[in-house]
């Protein structure tokens, strides 16, 4: 689309919804702008369905709904629905919206909609995928290839990413969770790889304090928080990588390498996640961690570049058959 175009990222911040906006907008290469909302109570309670806070209103002060108005917004998240709700209001259709992930509301919430194929939302302007967007392009991978980042590019090979999330809405790392966890990254270190680890801030004292310590042993590196999050780097470097399950962006990101994935299953689970590592075992791209390294390839999973020129497309669409006063329902399907 080129920068002539403006896009907003509108999220509440959270990094498993703003990120995908950003590898969206990215891969557009439009003009990006991120905007955060923060309703107050009793409004985010009533998202996504309710209305917008009013003290968070286009005329307020650091409102995240402030003009100009952008060519295209790209949302994530419930609370994020009703603001844009309000955008395809007050620009009265100008503003070509896109949300990912189900918002809830019913297709007709936005212009264009993307959902996971585990998720059930159908319609014309609805567009599936097996995995979500992300920022981690194939030009990203290359270059962090290029230029190792200097806490990964001394250690020993095989090198083994190894991406934790933690207790989630869905998942759970109990005692004997840590445990098993554990227990594989040690057989890996004794077949001699070198880990690279990153954690998260959900991620529980428990097991942050055992990833800690294997990576202590020399050798291995684990980000603490602290300098630049080699998140691209480590993956970008991994012969392998091992994932939790709890974090399904972060398994499908693991999947864009191209390296195998290993997921660590912790206790919980959901149907729809279930479906999620199916569809990826069917695809080749993902095995269950078993504490050992496997060897096998498969053709890298980035649905981003596809999601992008759909919504280019839209919007090309959409002002082609308003400037032949084409009625809505009478616009082709997505393709």
């Amino acid at each position: 689309m080129g920068p002539a175009r403006t896009a907003w990222v509108l999220t509440d911040g959270k990094a498993g919804d703003e990120a995908p906006c950003l590898g969206v907008a990215e891969a557009l290469g439009c003009r990006i702008e991120t905007r955060r909302v923060a309703p107050r109570a009793p409004f985010a309670l009533l998202m996504p369905w309710g209305p917008p806070d009013p003290g968070e209103r286009s005329d307020r002060p650091g409102s995240p709904l402030a003009p100009p108005l952008p060519d295209l917004v790209i949302a994530s998240g419930r609370r994020a629905i009703p603001y844009v709700r309000a955008i395809r209001r007050a620009s009265r259709g100008r503003t070509f919206t896109v949300i990912l992930k189900d918002p809830r509301t019913g297709p007709a919430s936005a212009d264009l909609i993307w959902v996971p194929e585990h998720d059930r939302l159908r319609g014309r302007n609805v567009i599936v995928t097996l995995t979500a967007p992300h920022r981690l392009s194939a030009a990203r991978l290359v270059a962090a290839r290029a230029v190792p980042d200097p806490r990964l590019a001394g250690l020993g090979r095989p090198r083994v990413a190894v991406l934790v999330g933690g207790d989630s809405r869905h998942h759970r790392f109990t005692p004997e969770d840590v445990g098993r966890l554990r227990a594989g990254l040690d057989s890996l270190v004794q077949e001699g790889a070198a880990l690279m680890i990153t954690a998260s801030r959900r991620t529980p004292p428990g097991l942050r304090l055992a990833l800690a310590e294997l990576a202590g042993r020399g050798g291995h590196f684990l980000w603490d928080g602290t300098g630049d999050n080699p998140y691209v780097a480590l993956l970008a470097l991994a012969e392998a990588v091992v994932v939790t399950a709890d974090s399904t962006n972060m398994v499908g990101e693991a999947a864009a390498t191209g390296a195998p994935v290993l997921v660590f299953e912790p206790s919980g689970g959901h149907p729809k996640v279930s479906s999620y590592l199916e569809g990826l075992r069917r695809h080749g791209a993902v095995r269950p961690f078993r504490g050992r390294l496997e060897a096998f390839r498969y053709e890298p999973l980035d649905t981003t570049p596809e999601i992008a020129m759909a919504v280019a497309r839209e919007m090309e669409l959409r002002e082609a058959m308003l400037r032949i006063g084409r009625p809505e329902h009478e616009w082709p399907p997505l393709t």
